[in-house]
This record gives C-alpha cells, structure tokens and sequence, in this order.
C-alpha cells in the first residue's frame, strides 16, 4: 500500500466535521460551503484531479470537457476536482458519470451544477456540487486546464490535495498537511467521542462542551 493509500485509508474513518475542525486548530483553510451530495450518496475520499472551466468564446468544435482528464486515469485514488462552473449551465453528467466509473475514479466535486443526475445515482457514482439544472454545457462551456491550482467555493486546491466529502460537505487538506491534519482529526475524533460518552453518563454538557476541553485537544503532543 502506498503513502498515500494509507492517508486516504486513516481519512475514510474521519468525518467532515472532524477534518474541519482539525483545519481550525492548526490555522487552514479547507472547509467549503455550498458543496453538497446531489443525491442520496456515499462519502468519498481521494486525491484531487483538478479541472478549470470557463465560457466558451468561440465558435470552434472543442473536446468535450473533463473527459480529456478522466480517459487520463489510471489509478483508483482520484476524485475529480471541477472549478468554474456557470450559472445555470451543467458542467457534469452520466456519460462521463459512466466514463468515471470505467476508469475507477472515486466521485466528483463540481463548483457548479450536474444534470442527468440520476444517471449519476443509478450507477452508484457520488456527485458533491451546488445543484442540479438540465442545461447542457455544449457551446457553452469549455475546459481551460487540467492539473492546475483551481478555486473550490473559496478555496484553493492544487492537484493531489486530498478530498473528503460527506452529507455535511466538502473538505480539501493541502498534501503538505495531511499527516497533520490525520494526527490532530483523530485526536479530535477520540476526545468527541469521550465527550459524548461523558454526556450520555450524566455529566454537565456546560463542563463537557467548555473551551478548555477543546484547547486540550490542541495542546496533546502531535
């Protein structure tokens, strides 16, 4: 198992909440707003491959977007990082849903709008972004780069950087970060559980739930 698989395997045990806060303590940024599951589906966990979008300025055929990047794959860690999505216009759907999927990638994040999302969730294939529309991004839309810094709802996400994504959101942790993010996320994950399991046996939440429980948290050794 690689570096990295072992990161996304100690990732897959935390949640968004707990990344989050974990970005908190150590001065991150990272945690989105906005980017949600749009439909029903599982968490994901990878590695970013990211997307640039823009409008199309021209009337010249052009390759259809992203699928340049998808027949690129050939591992099954990637989580497709999509930026620039326009107002109204779809930037993701089931061809390449289907496409993702014979290429093993986890799921995509689109800062933006997917259409034909049942296609998506049919297939099982997770899909986090801003909502759904059914305007196709033909003539419309193009894709600018690939592999390059991209702007996720704010935030800044290189290529590689690690994705986490649940029902609560979307999170990026940049890779030189991620040991760590992994470290103190675990802590927190530790110490929540204890503060739920104090609560649970009768404690005061007002002590339980007090600042210096979390600062605690901070101040254990890395």
């Amino acid at each position: 198992m690689t570096h990295s698989h072992l990161h996304l395997e100690r990732l897959s045990a935390l949640d968004t909440n707990t990344v989050s806060d974990a970005l908190d303590f150590l001065g991150l940024p990272g945690a989105t707003v906005g980017l949600l599951p749009l439909w029903h589906c599982p968490k994901i966990v990878g590695l970013a491959s990211t997307i640039q979008l823009g409008p199309k300025s021209d009337a010249a055929p052009a390759v259809h977007l992203i699928s340049p990047v998808i027949d690129a794959v050939v591992s099954d860690d990637r989580v497709l990082v999509v930026a620039g999505g326009a107002d109204g216009i779809s930037c993701w759907g089931d061809i390449l849903a289907n496409a993702a999927v014979a290429r093993q990638v986890r799921g995509t994040v689109i800062d933006g709008l997917s259409r034909d999302i049942d296609g998506s969730a049919d297939i099982g294939y997770p899909v986090y972004g801003r909502g759904l529309t059914m305007v196709s991004a033909r003539n419309r839309v193009v894709q600018l780069h690939a592999a390059q810094p991209v702007q996720m709802a704010g935030v800044t996400v290189q290529q590689d950087d690690y994705v986490i994504a649940d029902r609560c959101g979307t999170v990026f942790i940049p890779a030189g970060r991620i040991g760590e993010v992994l470290g103190l996320g675990e802590r927190i994950a530790l110490r929540q559980q204890g503060m739920v399991a104090a609560v649970r046996a009768g404690r005061s939440v007002a002590e339980v739930m007090h600042d210096r429980q979390f600062e605690a948290i901070a101040a254990q050794p890395q």
